[in-house]
């Protein structure tokens, strides 16, 4: 499980960073008459990466949490 610090920052990269690091590089890309397919293509797929881990996370934190409401002493007598 990614502890909430690291999770933190990596949901505002993934939610807020990526999305427009991509749009700015297919603006610039377009303004300069710059190639951004390569570029553009390999930051998706570190944005898809990121968020599966983050998605992945999320769902170990939710079943944890449902675990230790439901047996907060983590055992059954």
């Amino acid at each position: 499980m990614i502890p909430n610090k690291v999770y933190d920052i990596l949901k505002w990269i993934v939610i807020v960073f990526m999305p427009a690091l991509n749009g700015l590089i297919l603006a610039l890309g377009n303004v300069l008459q710059f190639e951004t397919s390569v570029i553009c293509g390999i930051i998706s797929a570190v944005h898809v990466f990121l968020g599966a881990l983050i998605g992945v996370s999320s769902v170990k934190y939710t079943k944890s949490n449902k675990t230790e409401a439901n047996d907060p002493e983590g055992g059954t007598p």
